[in-house]
């Protein structure tokens, strides 16, 4: 089956075998929709449950990502006309202001992509009214938190308060993560969620979607 095939190539990173085979499933009148959750995103899933159980590392899962970002491009303007584009939800992530690190970062924003939601990277160093005005703006359901260093975790609480002021704390999931934070933190600056690593983060944004 060529949605195997697709799977398969884009485990493998085979971006350009992913860019022919997805071509040739659009020929084959497969519609859209399913080539893109049968084939581009179960791949992804295995990626991300191979990650989790360190069977592969982020060179991996990079090349994955590629893979299938090359295949999803070919899809969207046909999911558009298709009219039966549904993103199970609005993603913001960025590293927290006063930190510039974004590996992590990269990795979670991938994860949630392959999972199907839509994901508006802030980059690094940024406000916390920048992830506000961002979430209320484009009718995020999760905003994403990073942070590498532990001088700038409070910042993380500093996001949670603003989201609270500005009245979006009930419709709007918090996550963060990162090598210092942990649960315990999530929990005393009343974030929604806290998750070990990309693949776990990509579960959880979409489990908190499904909760909206």
């Amino acid at each position: 089956m060529i949605l195997d095939d697709i799977s398969k190539k884009l485990q493998a990173g085979k971006a350009k075998d992913v860019k022919i085979l997805v071509q040739q499933a659009i020929d084959e009148g497969i519609s859209a929709q399913r080539i893109l959750e049968d084939g581009l995103m179960s791949g992804m899933n295995i990626i991300g449950i191979k990650f989790k159980n360190n069977e592969i590392f982020v060179p991996e899962v990079l090349v994955a990502a590629r893979a299938m970002n090359q295949g999803a491009a070919l899809l969207k303007p046909l999911l558009a006309t298709e009219g039966e584009v549904k993103t199970a939800g609005k993603v913001c992530i960025g590293t927290v202001q006063g930190d510039l690190h974004d590996i992590g970062k990269n990795l979670v924003k991938m994860m949630i992509e392959g999972k199907g939601l839509e994901v508006i990277d802030l980059g690094t160093d940024v406000a916390p009214e920048k992830f506000i005005d961002t979430a209320i703006e484009q009718g995020c359901n999760i905003i994403c938190l990073s942070a590498l260093l532990t001088t700038t975790m409070p910042v993380m609480g500093e996001v949670v308060k603003a989201a609270e002021s500005a009245g979006i704390r009930d419709h709007v999931k918090i996550m963060i993560g990162g090598a210092p934070v942990t649960s315990a933190f999530c929990n005393e600056i009343g974030a929604d969620a806290y998750t070990p690593d990309a693949a776990s983060a990509a579960e959880k944004a979409v489990e908190l979607c499904n909760q909206l």
